[in-house]
C-alpha cells in the first residue's frame, strides 16, 4: 500500500514538471510573438512613413521647397567660383539630384491630375459601369486588366499595398476599386460579396496596418493617397 502511494506522489510530481516546463515554454513562445507582432506593425508603420513623406515630396509644397534649395545652392556654386572645387562638386551633385528629384515629381503630379480623365475614359471603367448597372461581378482578365490602368496611373500602387500587408484577393480587389472611387455598394456587387463584408474587409485592413482600429473610411482615405 506504501509503495502504490509513492508511486502515486512521484507521478503527480512528474506531472507538475511537465506543466510548469509547458507553461514556461507557452510563456516564451507568447512573448517572441507579441515581440514580433511589435516589429511587424513599427515596419508597416515606417512604410507608411516613407510613403507619405515621398507623397509631401512630389506634391506643389515639396516641388517648391526643392526650389528654393536649388536656388541656395546655385547662390552658392556662384560665390565659390573657382575655388574650393572638391566642394563645388559636391554643391553641383545636390542641385543635381534636386533638380532630378523635381522633374520626377512633376511629370507623377501630372500623371495624377490626368488619373481621373485616363481611368474615366478606360474601356475598363467604362465595363464596370455596365456590370454595376447589371448587378454582375467581375472576372479576372476583367481585374488584371484594372490593375494594369491603375498602376500606368498611380505608378507602383499595387508594390505598395502588398509591401504593407499580405492581402488576399478579396483585400486586393476592394482596395483597388476604392482607388478608382467606386461607391462600397458597388464595390460588394463587383466583387460578389455582401455590404458588410467590404465595410468588415476595408476596416480590418487599416487596423492591421495602423495597429488601432480604424473606420472603414478611414482605410479608403489611405489608399486614395497612395
Amino acid at each position: 500500500m506504501i509503495e502504490t502511494m509513492t508511486i502515486l506522489t512521484d507521478r503527480e510530481w512528474f506531472l507538475v514538471i511537465i506543466g510548469i516546463v509547458i507553461y514556461a515554454l507557452l510563456f516564451v513562445l507568447t512573448v517572441q510573438n507579441s515581440r514580433r507582432k511589435v516589429l511587424d506593425l513599427q515596419e508597416r508603420l515606417n512604410k507608411v512613413r516613407v510613403m507619405q513623406e515621398e507623397q509631401q515630396a512630389s506634391s506643389k509644397e515639396g516641388i517648391e521647397q526643392n526650389r528654393r534649395k536649388i536656388a541656395e545652392l546655385e547662390g552658392l556654386i556662384r560665390k565659390l567660383g573657382d575655388e574650393n572645387s572638391v566642394l563645388k562638386l559636391e554643391l553641383e551633385e545636390k542641385k543635381t539630384r534636386l533638380d532630378y528629384a523635381n522633374r520626377m515629381a512633376e511629370i507623377e503630379t501630372e500623371k495624377r491630375n490626368q488619373a481621373e480623365t485616363v481611368i474615366f475614359g478606360s474601356d475598363i471603367y467604362l465595363r464596370i459601369k455596365r456590370l454595376m448597372n447589371e448587378g454582375r461581378s467581375l472576372g479576372d482578365s476583367d481585374w488584371n486588366q484594372l490593375e494594369q490602368v491603375v498602376n500606368s496611373v498611380y505608378t507602383g500602387f499595387t508594390e505598395r499595398l502588398y509591401n504593407l500587408y499580405r492581402m488576399s484577393d478579396q483585400d486586393y480587389r476592394v482596395s483597388l476599386l476604392t482607388k478608382i472611387h467606386i461607391q462600397p455598394k458597388d464595390i460588394a456587387t463587383l466583387t460578389a460579396h455582401s455590404k458588410e463584408s467590404v465595410a468588415s474587409t476595408r476596416s480590418r485592413l487599416y487596423q492591421k496596418v495602423f495597429g488601432e482600429k480604424g473606420s472603414s473610411k478611414d482605410w479608403d482615405d489611405f489608399v486614395l493617397t497612395l
